[in-house]
């Protein structure tokens, strides 16, 4: 039977994370109710970046081997920038596994550079992963086709050699690229919906749609206060955040909130949280915190948005907790459709805010006389090479989908980003949302 300390690198690595996430399981069904409450929270992200970081292990040994061990055992070694170039990688690699402490020590106001820095390399660190292992298939699959010799000569070595320099090469451009497009403001999209049972005097009516801002390592208050001032250039009638406002407790980044204090909707400004709120263990005192700022939270309730012109006519927006609630064993929190549907009949027009798309889904299936469902969560993909897994792994992925003969589903891209600042294939946005009565 083969011992631990004769596994593979790689091998150790992935038991690391398989203890870490029995671990977190433990946590989450013996520990929850046995420590107060900042001890959980701290508790839990600290398993959850452990947990990253365990599988990140596994990349960055084939990171290391790709661009520092291939080129250890021929003539580039002994070039003087050799030992440079692996003190390049090792930061590198050193940078992209820190930036899930970051969460946990260096969030405030604005952003502090190390967390915008190792953010910036575990962007770099995903596209070079793929580049890698992508370039690695095609030499494989080249070998097999052309029927590999039993002589290893010049020319394979060659392309050995090339892989990781142009899987570099293409890393650093799109690194470049995805940073330049995710610092700039993001686009405001109008986007024109049809409401069955809209009543007329509400026709036209304007819905600003923010979603996945993630105040946090990377997004301070500069960015918020950007996003405020576009939002209220637009003048809406009603402005709504999908979730994923943020990654941190309240307390800490409360400095960095204070422009949402500036939104004066005269029709309000609503809230529902997004699985990143329930990351941070910290719900209701953001509850209390956007209260303050006149924002209201609909924690699987609705309110009934009444027209200007006439009390008689109205519709009924509804939102509900995040799906992440129920997983993460959140006391008082996950959704609930019926609660958050009480007194909101067919007869009226029914706006639903869910974070999730698979929450859309869901909620159209229990009730397809829902008209608008209001989503976030998949950035677009934020970056490439994730967009192909967002787009499988949500039933509506970005933009505005049509379900059924009344019903619409309209995926916000997301406001700024996740940790990582960079966008590639995708865009933030502000979605300007134009309601049009039958």
């Amino acid at each position: 039977m083969i011992s631990f300390k004769q596994l593979p690198l790689e091998a150790k690595a992935a038991v690391a994370a398989g203890v870490v996430f029995f671990s977190m399981m433990l946590s989450r069904s013996y520990l929850a109710e046995k420590l107060d409450l900042r001890t959980w929270r701290w508790l839990l992200r600290l398993q959850m970046a452990l947990f990253a970081n365990a599988l990140m292990l596994i990349g960055s040994l084939h990171v290391w081997r790709s661009t520092v061990t291939t080129f250890s055992r021929s003539s580039a070694a002994s070039s003087f920038c050799f030992v440079p170039w692996k003190i390049a990688v090792f930061m590198f690699l050193a940078l992209a596994h820190s930036s899930f402490f970051t969460l946990l020590f260096l969030v405030a106001e604005e952003p502090y550079f190390f967390s915008l820095a190792a953010y910036t390399c575990l962007g770099a660190y995903i596209i070079l992963i793929f580049f890698l292992f992508t370039l690695g298939s095609v030499e494989q699959a080249y070998k097999f086709l052309a029927g590999r010799g039993a002589k290893a000569g010049t020319g394979n070595k060659n392309r050995t050699a090339m892989k990781p320099v142009l899987a570099v090469l293409l890393t650093v451009v799109l690194t470049v690229v995805g940073l330049l497009n995710a610092s700039r403001p993001p686009t405001v999209n109008s986007v024109e919906v049809p409401v069955h049972k809209l009543p007329s005097t509400m026709n036209n009516l304007k819905v600003v749609l923010l979603s996945d801002i993630h105040l946090g390592p990377t997004v301070g208050k500069t960015k918020l206060a950007m996003i405020v001032r576009m939002v209220k250039a637009l003048k809406p009638d009603i402005t709504v955040i999908v979730g994923d406002l943020t990654d941190s407790e309240a307390e800490i980044i409360r400095p960095a909130v204070e422009p949402l204090g500036e939104l004066n909707s005269p029709l309000g400004t609503y809230f529902v949280t997004g699985n990143h709120e329930y990351y941070t263990s910290d719900v209701s005192n953001w509850f209390e915190l956007l209260k303050s700022f006149n924002i209201r939270p609909l924690h699987n309730e609705n309110v009934k948005i009444v027209s200007p012109e006439s009390a008689d006519d109205w519709f009924c927006l509804a939102g509900v907790d995040d799906i992440e609630a129920d997983v993460l064993r959140y006391s008082g929190h996950g959704m609930d459709l019926k609660k958050a549907l009480r007194d909101c009949s067919s007869e009226h027009a029914i706006v639903l805010l869910a974070h999730q798309p698979i929450a859309a889904k869901w909620a159209l299936q229990e009730r397809p006389d829902i008209n608008l469902v209001l989503s976030g969560h998949t950035h677009g993909g934020q970056m490439f090479p994730l967009n192909a897994g967002a787009y499988f792994l949500n039933p509506f992925f970005v933009g505005l989908y049509k379900v059924g003969q009344n019903t619409f589903v309209y995926v916000s891209p997301g406001t700024m980003y996740f940790g990582i600042p960079m966008r590639l294939g995708s865009r933030a946005e502000i979605t300007e949302i134009i309601l049009r009565s039958p």
